[in-house]
This record gives C-alpha cells, structure tokens and sequence, in this order.
C-alpha cells in the first residue's frame, strides 16, 4: 500500500531515534550495493530500539487526567496485557494467535508518531491515520523486511487487518483495546481511593460488539460498581 503524503508539517525522519538512525546510516555506508543484507544485525536491532520508545512511552491519556507518571501504563504495557486477553479468548471462530498478533501490533507506529488522543485537538483521525501508516511502512518495509521479508509484511499486515478492521480477529482486537483501557482505568480507581474522575473513559462501553468481550465487560462494571458502593458506606 502506497503511503499518503497529504500529511500537514509531520517529518517521519524527524522522529526516527538518534541511535537507531546512526545504525542505518552505518548500513548505507558499508554497503555496496543496493539490495541491503539479510544477514546484517543492524537491521533487527535498529527494529528493537525503535521498540524501546513503546516501553518508555506513558500512555496519554492517562497523563491528561491527572495519572503520574511513575504509575501510568506504557504504550507497551498497554499492549502486552492485550495481547494476553486475545490469547485467552473462547470463541472457536477465531484464530486467537492472529487476534494475539493484531493486538501485539496495533499501536507499534506509535513508537515514531507518539500517543495521539482525541485531546490533541490540531490532529485529526485522518491526520493521525497518515503519520501512523507512514510510521508502520517506513518500520516494516525499510528495516524490518530489510532482514526478515516475511516478518515485516506479518507485522504491516496485521497493522492493516487492525486499522482497516478487515477480520473478525481485528474487530475482537478492536473490542479488546477497549476492554484492556477500562481495566487500567479501573484499577487506577482503586489506585486512587475513587478520588479520580475516570468516567469519561466509560463512555465506548456500547461501543464493544463482540459477545465474549461484552461478558469480561459485564463482570468489571459489576465489580467496580461494588467498589464505589462500599467507599460510600
């Protein structure tokens, strides 16, 4: 898939980490030849600290509504306790390893475009959707396919069956982050006494579609209603 430019004054090159560029460019340099070397490690550890920015990361969201920063989930987080509720699923029309996959990637552009939210009111969807697919192209194709051709087009695939909701596991992936951030903002309920005002994150309760999902949905309402009903007493 060929990347939009339309994009407003966002710079890709911009935002790719200082050391993982000066490993590129030690690529580029040595090389010889245009066809890059599957065998070259640089491309695979370029790809792993571009993820470290994942695991650093505060989820944003969080930070705007008054979560510090030493207990706000990362971006990885974020997606490693996904990833693991996509591995438990029931329904036996999926395929939980591909709903896994999708979780574990969904939010991997975000290493180079950041955290965007609805609060970020000069970035709209489409907008965000452009930096996103340049981000996930620019890791697949230019470094992680540099290696492993398949891994690469694994991961922008699934990126894609996420972003374009192409598949009953992307639309349980979908249900799942959902899912997943009202789990977090529970527990940063209980975290904060019930002292934080959380509600508004509540909101996409109606939006998760899936049944079993819609089951793990009922029983945390259920629990964090009783948690709100004992601090009254």
């Amino acid at each position: 898939m060929a990347t939009n430019n339309n994009i407003t004054t966002w710079n890709l090159k911009e935002h790719i980490p200082e050391g993982v560029a000066e490993i590129l460019a030690q690529v580029t340099t040595s090389n010889s030849t245009s066809t890059a070397d599957p065998t070259n490690p640089a491309y695979p550890l370029a790809f792993f600290h571009i993820l470290q920015t994942l695991k650093l990361q505060k989820r944003t969201g969080w930070l705007y509504n008054g979560i510090t920063k030493d207990v706000a989930e990362s971006i990885s987080d974020h997606m490693h306790r996904m990833s693991l509720m996509a591995l438990i699923l029931k329904n036996p029309d999926i395929d939980r390893h591909k709903c896994m996959l999708i979780s574990l990637v969904h939010d991997v552009a975000e290493s180079l475009v950041g955290d965007i939210t609805p609060y970020d009111e000069k970035i709209d969807k489409h907008e965000k959707h452009l930096r996103e697919l340049a981000a996930i192209e620019y890791i697949c194709n230019d470094i992680v396919s540099k290696y492993n051709e398949e891994a690469g087009q694994e991961i922008l695939n699934r990126w894609l069956d996420y972003e374009e909701q192409r598949n009953l596991e992307a639309i349980y992936a979908k249900d799942l982050d959902k899912f997943e951030m009202l789990v977090q903002c529970f527990e940063y309920e209980k975290l904060y006494g019930g002292e934080k005002d959380l509600d508004q994150f509540y909101r996409c309760v109606d939006e998760i579609t899936t049944d079993e999902v819609k089951g793990w949905l009922e029983g945390l309402l259920k629990e964090r209603d009783l948690f709100f009903s004992q601090l009254r007493k």
